[in-house]
């Protein structure tokens, strides 16, 4: 069991039960005494993950990851009043282990004996905090190398901490793709294809509309030969929502074209899409629809400033504490859930 101190989790980390299951942490804001977190891996004599003795298979699709929790762990699938639907969360009681991102990245710093993955992984901060200047402990280490169930295969997964932090990282990603030396490539048509194969089973989107807007982000490519993914999350003095200030009323599925008038937050994970001038194509035809949302890395930059969009998604009514309700499109939760750019 974790100390006995207020429990603290976040994206990116992951948590591991007392029943071996492994989960994600999703989102900033949690219920007290609980955590917001999807399995991730479960114990599996077939699985291709090992971990000294242990053996686990990885949970990719999300309908998969409800339907095993429903069938042999239940007490681990609840209705959340605030959130106002079904999500995995996992008590605090019944959680062994923490696994946090910073700490990883020092471990990996302290090490003598790494592997290719994670001397790779390594490389590639070091790397990038050698064009940012960005602070260790704002840095981070997630995805599998963060509980040692890696494949030989597997990505390179990092964290960058705070909104200074992130829109500095991410505007040097830009400038590191153009340079030669920093072993950084563009995903290619190629990459692409073997990427959207790996998606469309839960995220349903044209082809064409996938590699138009995968394309153009800069928060995944290459490495040295090697899949790498960057993820950006607030920092915790940033996070200024707290479990119960807003409310979240699901009331059905819209299909909306929108331009978006605000994409600050659209690389961070969670996402998020200020929008105006919307029109409702299908679906509860309802309104003011605010901004289009989503817990999902995939979701991150798929639209700039000032262009249209297409989406579908659950459509809920947010009650803030102080001030006046409006309407989200929240996507993620289904395979019918997209965005594509017009």
């Amino acid at each position: 069991m974790v100390g006995m101190k207020p429990f603290k989790a976040r994206e990116g980390d992951f948590i591991e039960s007392f029943d071996r299951l492994i989960f994600d942490v999703k989102g900033l804001v949690h219920p007290p005494g609980r955590v917001v977190a999807f399995v991730r891996y479960v114990p599996d004599p077939s699985g291709d993950r090992r971990r000294g003795r242990e053996v686990y298979r990885k949970v990719y699709w999300l309908p998969e990851r409800y339907e095993l929790l429903q069938r042999k762990y239940p007490h681990y699938v609840v209705f959340d009043q605030v959130f106002g639907e079904y999500l995995n969360e996992a008590p605090v009681e019944s959680i062994r282990r923490h696994y946090d991102p910073s700490d990883k990245l020092t471990e990996l710093r302290s090490s003598r004996d790494l592997d290719a993955l994670e001397a790779r992984t390594l490389e590639f901060i070091e790397s990038l905090r050698e064009w940012t200047g960005i602070a260790w402990n704002k840095l981070g280490v997630s995805g599998s190398v963060l509980v040692r169930l890696h494949l030989s295969s597997s990505d390179i997964d990092v964290i960058v901490y705070g909104t200074e932090n992130g829109l500095l990282a991410h505007k040097t990603l830009r400038k590191m793709f153009t340079v030669k030396q920093t072993q950084l490539r563009a995903y290619g048509t190629v990459d692409l294809r073997r990427l959207y194969e790996t998606r469309k089973k839960d995220t349903i989107m044209p082809l064409n509309d996938f590699l138009r807007i995968e394309k153009r982000k800069l928060s995944q490519g290459k490495f040295r030969g090697r899949d790498f993914f960057v993820r950006f999350v607030k920092d915790w003095d940033e996070v200024k929502e707290r479990y119960g200030d807003v409310l979240y009323t699901a009331i059905g599925n819209a299909k909306i074209v929108a331009r978006v008038v605000d994409d600050e937050e659209a690389f961070f994970t969670p996402c998020r899409y200020g929008i105006g001038g919307v029109r409702v194509l299908g679906g509860r035809k309802i309104g003011p629809i605010k901004e289009i949302v989503s817990f999902r890395g995939r979701f991150c930059e798929q639209a700039r400033f000032g262009e249209m969009v297409e989406a579908q998604g659950k459509l809920e009514k947010v009650h803030p504490k102080d001030g006046p309700e409006y309407h989200r499109l929240l996507l993620g939760g289904s395979p019918t859930d997209y965005m594509t750019i017009g």
